[in-house]
């Protein structure tokens, strides 16, 4: 998925938004005024994903908040609660972080059906969650790129530090090899192929529009094609190396286990005088005998055997992942205060890290609509977090981590692939791929060869395509579940979606992809005009955009010896230009000042 539709899409948005010096919204319209709604898509997915994303962190600072302990015993999820000296009926009939996480952090409801009221606590986290989101993106790339420097380091920091501990702990070994094991017949399961796709998605930050922002920030001549395949290795050697210390952990978390789980069995071995079985049998005693027993005595015992690649391979993931497997782990360690801080720490700086490009790119193109171009950055940036943060409330219910589960099965996956489907499409055949091969050789130095036009051309296309056709096909035929908690049983249930809220998961998709067809037809019957930002007598910069910061001066004004054509005739020719039905959009080959991109112009896009 990285090789053949990942690092393809990658330069597709870097290479489109360096060479046309705008948003997403601004690179649909001129490729083509009936692909605007690309642009809109984009943004109503990124907003989605914004609102779940930003709650993932609001459990993040729940945790590190709660780290902050003298001793490892100090940390409340190390035991149960008690009551009157004995443990917690809830969280006697499963372990104290599993109980933790869905009684004290998230006060869970049985059901999505019977949510429940905010609680109070996670609405606190969250509120403290958009706050720092927006003063981190408010002044656009100027204020949020200074704070990827610490987001994109810090992390290798911790993981550097976990990689040391982890692979010397016994058990680590077992985990590491486990994370190397294949299990072919997964392939055979749509869903695992879309969740793949997502997840290069999710790791490079495709189809969000915030590539193409960002893109549009380099210099004309910046030699993309080097950029995109830098940070490819570096995405692919980081996901190795954090695979290899979160496996390592997991072995080490599942080898107490196996202990713990091996101990309890002989007890109940011994209690039934079986095979010679005492108190005091070992370990390795039992890993001898216990395969030599009948599956009569093994069921009637209810003994499930303790083996590591068994622990292993119930090892939770997601949000469990995080906040009961790790949580599970971290008091394994000394000082588990310590390990707990710095693990949380490094989620938030991730969570951040992401949250940030998520927020560019909606915000990106939310500013590049006329009408907001009268709003300062602050302005707009703090109604959107503010929308947002009230929207989240939802997440902040008994029932939060469902709804978070159902936008990130429909709302940030269907959408995203639907997006960078037709971003492909757009690009490669109706903008054109020679066209394109040509602008990146002139940026670049570099002309794409066989790989990139066959990724781009062919399998790209077809790969995104059957991955889209099949998942929504599975889906169908196999009705959407989610994981409810059962109190009683002290277990997750897995629990069919209510009809309502599968149908508020197919509205959120239509929402995300029918801009795109509705934007075609209106401008197709020439119900929508298309607005060039073409303002006679004055041609300045809007610096109310995020994808306006000047990239070779601090002109306002254009000077006279870059200045265009007469203003009259530059209107006349962006007009001809994008009349609707003129297929060919705006002429990028034509290197005349102010013809090339009139838009970029408007929008101070110096090219000297």
């Amino acid at each position: 998925m990285l090789v053949l539709e990942g690092i393809p899409l990658f330069l597709i948005e870097m290479a489109i938004g360096q060479k046309m010096r705008l948003g997403s919204l601004g690179v649909w319209n001129t490729i083509h005024p009936w692909l605007g709604g690309i642009g809109i898509s984009s943004c109503v997915v990124t907003l989605f994903v914004a609102l779940y994303y930003n709650v993932i962190i609001t459990w993040v600072f729940f945790y590190l908040f709660n780290s902050i302990r003298l001793s490892a015993d100090a940390l409340p999820w190390a035991h149960c609660p008690q009551d009157n000296g004995t443990a917690e009926e809830e969280c006697s009939k499963t372990s104290a972080t599993v109980y933790y996480w869905y009684r004290e952090a998230l006060d869970a409801s049985p059901s999505i059906d019977n949510p429940g009221v905010p609680r109070w606590w996670i609405v606190c986290y969250l509120l403290l969650a958009w706050i720092i989101v927006f003063f981190i993106v408010m002044k656009g790339i100027q204020s949020s790129g200074k704070v990827v420097y610490f987001t994109s380091l810090f992390p290798y920091a911790v993981l550097t530090i976990f990689f040391v501990r982890g692979i010397t702990l016994p058990g680590s070994a077992d985990g590491i090899l486990h994370m190397y094991k294949p299990k072919l017949e997964k392939l055979l399961d749509p869903t695992v192929w879309l969740d793949a796709a997502t997840q290069v998605f999710y790791s490079f930050g495709l189809a969000f529009g915030s590539l193409i922002a960002f893109g549009s920030y380099n210099p004309p001549n910046n030699n993309c094609v080097r950029d995109v395949l830098l940070v490819s290795v570096c995405n692919a050697l980081t996901a190795i190396y954090a695979s290899v210390v979160i496996f390592s952990i997991l072995g080490f978390k599942a080898f107490t286990m196996v202990e713990k789980c091996i101990g309890k069995e002989i007890k109940v071995l011994a209690l039934h005088h079986i095979s010679g079985f005492t108190v005091n049998s070992t370990q390795e005693y039992y890993e001898e005998y216990y395969p030599r027993l009948s599956d009569n005595i093994t069921s009637s015992l209810n003994l499930t055997g303790c083996t590591m690649s068994r622990q292993l391979d119930e090892a939770a993931e997601g949000t469990g992942l995080a906040f009961i497997v790790f949580t599970q782990a971290i008091l394994k360690l000394t000082p588990a205060p310590f390990w707990s801080i710095i693990f949380f720490l490094m989620l938030l700086s991730l969570g951040l890290g992401s949250q940030i490009g998520i927020m560019e790119g909606m915000l990106c193109t939310i500013f590049d609509i006329d009408f907001f171009k009268r709003l300062s950055k602050p302005v707009i940036t703090g109604s959107v977090c503010t929308f947002c943060f009230f929207v989240g409330l939802i997440f902040t219910t008994g029932a939060g981590e469902y709804w978070l589960k159902m936008f990130d099965s429909f709302a940030g996956t269907i959408g995203l692939v639907v997006v960078a489907l037709l971003e492909m499409i757009s690009v490669i055949y109706i903008y054109g791929h020679e066209r394109f091969t040509n602008d990146i050789y002139e940026m670049t130095g570099y002309r794409p060869g066989l790989y990139w036009q066959v990724t781009w051309r062919y399998v790209g296309p077809f790969i995104v395509s059957c991955i889209l056709l099949s998942s929504l096909v599975f889906m169908l035929i196999n009705p959407p579940t989610y994981g409810a908690w059962n109190a009683a049983e002290g277990r997750v249930e897995k629990t069919p979606y209510p009809n309502w809220v599968l149908m508020v998961a197919v509205l959120m998709i239509l929402a995300g992809v029918l801009p795109i067809p509705i934007v075609l037809l209106l401008r197709r019957f020439q119900c929508l005009a298309l607005d060039v930002d073409i303002h006679q007598g004055s041609i300045r910069r809007i610096e109310t955009t995020v994808s306006t910061k000047e990239m070779m001066s601090d002109q306002d004004v254009i000077s006279p010896e870059n200045a265009p054509p007469a203003p009259a005739q530059l209107v006349a020719d962006v007009a001809t230009k994008f009349t609707i039905g003129d297929f060919d959009g705006v002429d990028s080959s034509d290197d005349r000042p102010g013809t090339r991109l009139p838009t970029s112009i408007v929008r101070g896009r110096n090219k000297k």
